[in-house]
């Protein structure tokens, strides 16, 4: 890591606005937390890529990207063989001892155009990692590697290459430096696949007549295919590098034509080589990107980058990371858990990526150019994101960014209204304006009507609501890529029939359990929607339906079991048996997925059961680490009690507020912290789980601040619930400019249980309180102890 001291003694171009800036920055952070305070010189220190990445998805190691960034540039060690069903982790481990490359788009979906600097004979191939000296891919070891938000490096050893990397929003900037050679070259691999893109249909790059590198290429993803009729996910460049070549070529894979300026189709590509380089030659490249044209690529570049070197865009992302990660602000606790908070966070704001050019354009599922409204200086009103689906993120990301990013969460309301105007459907996931629906389902009108009760609300919302009642009720015509396709059971009946078969029908699906109970808690979140527009016929049909998950319940076992269609329970039921019923988990998980209606799960348990079962199954789970134990697979723990590495169990830690237990709340949640989270490249989040972009990471953040909505923020008045504190003080900076903050005394690491809490001074006996309260700004201090205080928040 690089101390802002070395930072600024190293990089001697920063100017003296930013300089001015930074330091100003600096004594800030240095005053926070008052005389006793003692932080870090920067937040951006205690972020580590490298944790978990072991088994990461394609989105997951970009070190040299900004938060939200479209340009996510970043090594990948095996890009190149793409993945079997387009989601298995793909692109960096850090078990590997070679990297083929520097990919520049990374989201969801989406990847391609790579970068890589050589020395000696020309290879145009990446290689395998078995083989590393058949392609062009280079061994490198840890030791020569810095990986920063914002910034990264590495040592090529095949090459003697010192490669640097860092971004604007739209920007990808290399710098390499190379050693003697009679020749060295620069590799622009754009007709493969990378990641998740999938095959490549076709592809384009030429060398301009004023030495610019432009082109394009289009990929057919497997998550995308089924829904975009045969439609592809296009990604355009323009790059413009600092030296002139000696020479260049053309390639197709490992067909070479030397002094041609162009190649197409899948293999496409182009090398510049440049003779006799000097010990300590440099080379920058600004690679300028788009989904909608080359000509946007080169605006984004000439914007963005005009006039910059390579340390100044590095100085804007590190100042950028610095800004961003201080808007929570935490100290106390241990510098490991300190890893883990920003690391979390780096991945929460690192997950989604604007789509936009700087002129608006953003791409059409129609694969023409669609324009975003523009403020008057000419900048779009808002980001259109591309983004996985966001299964599980109600318990996550939309609470982080109701908390300190709402213009995020503003910007997410508004990418899928767009596509509802442009397509007539909400889109679960998105790539390109393409629907990508993971997992079939569609919890987008659910965040919608959260959206909305949190009073985030620049967008068109009677649309809104419009799109979100449509979502909830509607069935016919409706487009495969929406997700819920089964939604005419659970419309009609109640439920969703289960049946056989990896594939959602009108007729019923393979998960029909727990997507009636996720269709359940959507109706109830928009039924509030309603209410809140003043449409009360709306309101009483929809809150009909978030009452029927209660048609699942088996009182006999007290388990969530499927129904078929005739009604009857699905026999030989297993409540461990995952997939059966149960999208990616199992009816001990899913049985407590009840969380706008705690209430009534707890009628019909009873709170003895409830709370002791709820208790066994952590116990139980705890042996696993929470999870899948050490198993390296990202569906490890579908069939354990308790499954922290997947979406559906990300609350149940803290449904013992709601029983009378707040105090097993505060035990479990700490000890999940602890436990299932870790610090190294293989025991990251879990081991080897799914940090299905951020998700995971913003659980932390939000778990460690002590601040949980189980109801994801849906209720007409949305509260919080109390959990347990992981540092001693935390200062949230709120978006109306207030503060909140966040004290933990007593805090040592085994006093998980609150003694006592106070709000502004106040005694505050309850364990939530409304969240409008906490963004308002003030004080809230935590009394911890290492016994459980039973009377506290029980009532």
């Amino acid at each position: 890591m690089i101390s802002p001291q070395n930072f600024l003694c190293k990089f001697s171009i920063v100017k003296a606005g930013f300089l001015g800036l930074f330091l100003g920055t600096l004594l800030v952070s240095c005053a926070r937390g008052g005389e006793k305070s003692v932080p870090p010189a920067n937040l951006v220190d205690y972020v580590d890529p490298n944790i978990g990445s072991a088994h990461s998805r394609w989105f997951f190691y970009t070190p040299a990207a900004l938060p939200f960034g479209m340009a996510k540039v970043g090594p990948t060690t095996n890009g190149s063989y793409g993945n079997k069903d387009g989601w298995q982790a793909v692109g960096y481990d850090q078990r590997h001892e070679s990297i083929e490359g520097f990919a520049h788009f990374h989201e969801f979906q989406v990847g391609g155009v790579v970068l890589m600097p050589t020395t000696g004979k020309l290879m145009t191939i990446p290689g395998k990692l078995e083989k590393p000296d058949q392609g062009y891919r280079s061994r490198f070891v840890h030791e020569e590697e810095t990986a920063q938000p914002g910034y990264y490096s590495v040592l090529l050893q095949d090459y003697g290459i010192r490669a640097e990397l860092t971004s604007t929003r739209r920007v990808g900037f290399h710098k390499y430096t190379f050693p003697e050679a009679e020749e060295s070259h620069l590799i622009f691999d754009i007709g493969n696949q990378q990641g998740e893109s999938g095959e490549v249909v076709d592809a384009l790059v030429t060398l301009e007549p004023n030495g610019d590198i432009e082109g394009w290429v289009s990929t057919l993803p497997k998550y995308v295919s089924p829904y975009a009729g045969g439609e592809p996910i296009q990604m355009f460049f323009s790059a413009k590098v600092s030296q002139k070549p000696d020479a260049f070529g053309s390639f197709n894979k490992a067909t070479v034509h030397e002094g041609r300026d162009e190649a197409s189709g899948a293999g496409a590509g182009l090398y510049l080589t440049f003779s006799d380089t000097r010990k300590d030659d440099v080379v920058e490249i600004a690679v300028g990107l788009s989904y909608t044209s080359v000509e946007n690529a080169r605006l984004n570049r000439s914007k963005e980058t005009a006039g910059r070197s390579f340390d100044e865009v590095k100085a804007t992302a590190w100042e950028t990371w610095e800004n961003e990660l201080s808007k929570i602000y935490v100290e106390g606790g241990t510098r490991e858990s300190r890893v883990k908070f920003y690391t979390g966070l780096y991945h929460a704001l690192l997950g989604r990526g604007i789509a936009n050019d700087v002129n608006g354009n953003y791409p059409k599922a129609d694969g023409t150019i669609g324009q975003l409204p523009l403020e008057e200086d000419g900048s779009p009103e808002f980001n259109f994101l591309n983004t996985d689906a966001i299964w599980g993120g109600f318990w996550n990301l939309t609470q982080l960014w109701a908390l300190a990013w709402p213009e995020v969460y503003n910007d997410y309301v508004q990418t899928q209204l767009t596509v509802y105007k442009d397509r007539g459907w909400l889109g679960d996931g998105i790539a390109n304006s393409r629907y990508v629906s993971g997992v079939g389902t569609n919890f987008v009108s659910l965040v919608t009507a959260a959206a909305y009760q949190c009073g985030i609300r620049d967008y068109d919302i009677q649309l809104a609501y419009e799109a979100s009642k449509k979502d909830i009720l509607e069935w016919k015509d409706r487009v495969a890529g929406a997700g819920k396709i089964d939604n005419k059971g659970f419309i009609q009946n109640g439920f969703v029939p289960y049946k056989q078969g990896w594939e959602n029908t009108s007729e019923g699906s393979y998960f029909s359990a727990s997507h009636t109970l996720e269709y359940a808690f959507g109706a109830y979140a928009v039924a509030q929607f309603a209410k809140a527009l003043g449409k009360t016929e709306d309101y009483d049909l929809l809150m009909d339906y978030a009452d029927n998950w209660k048609l699942l319940y088996d009182t006999a076992s007290n388990f969530i079991i499927p129904r078929h269609a005739d009604g009857s329970f699905k026999a030989d039921f297993k409540p461990e048996e995952a997939w059966e019923g149960f999208q990616e988990g199992n009816s001990w998980q899913y049985t407590y997925y009840v969380p706008h209606d705690i209430e009534g799960l707890l009628d019909q348990m009873g709170p003895e059961l409830f709370n002791a079962r709820l208790d066994t199954i952590f116990h139980r789970s705890r042996e696993l680490g929470f999870g899948g134990g050490k198993e390296i697979d990202a569906f490890a723990g579908l069939e354990n009690y308790y499954n922290h590495g997947n979406q559906p169990s990300l609350h149940m830690s803290f449904l013992f507020n709601f029983s009378g237990k707040p105090w097993l709340t505060q035990k479990w949640a700490r000890l999940i912290l602890n436990e299932f989270y870790g610090t190294d490249g293989i025991h990251g989040y879990g081991y080897g789980q799914d940090e299905d972009q951020g998700q995971l990471g913003a659980w932390y953040v939000m778990a460690s601040l002590g601040l949980f909505d189980v109801k994801g923020l849906t209720d007409p008045r949305p509260e919080i619930q109390f959990g347990s504190p992981a540092f001693n003080k935390m200062i949230v900076q709120l978006p109306n400019g207030k503060k909140l903050t966040l004290i933990a005394k007593n805090n040592e690491p085994e006093n998980y249980y609150i003694q006592s809490l106070k709000v502004n001074g106040k005694a505050h006996d309850t364990f939530k309180i409304f969240r409008d309260e906490l963004m308002n700004g003030g004080e809230v201090i935590f009394e911890m102890g290492h016994e459980p205080n039973k009377i506290w928040g029980s009532n």
